[in-house]
């Protein structure tokens, strides 16, 4: 059985670690190389290069993470105690 709890922790920091490397992937790379536009589209609200929008975009991109950690656990869980449970004994 997976941990809700820590999955969706995991999940969500996993993401903003990742997002603040595409960040400052994209100050350091030449423009034609990193991708504003593709952060803009996914997550509502982020603006490229703004305290706001970068706040914003820090804030979704851990509760995408999380969501999915929720999610998944939930249906691992639910796979296990209905399908597997049965096999252990």
């Amino acid at each position: 059985m997976i941990k809700v709890k820590l999955a969706a922790w995991s999940l969500g920091l996993f993401a903003a670690v990742s997002f603040i490397l595409c960040v400052a992937y994209g100050l350091i790379a030449p423009k034609t190389l990193h991708m504003p536009s593709f952060l803009e589209a996914i997550l509502p609200g982020f603006r490229w290069l703004t305290l706001t929008g970068f706040v914003v975009g820090l804030l979704e991109a851990f509760l995408y993470g999380a969501y999915a950690g929720l999610v998944y656990s939930w249906i691992h869980n639910t796979l296990e105690r209905r399908w597997f449970a049965s096999m252990d004994k």
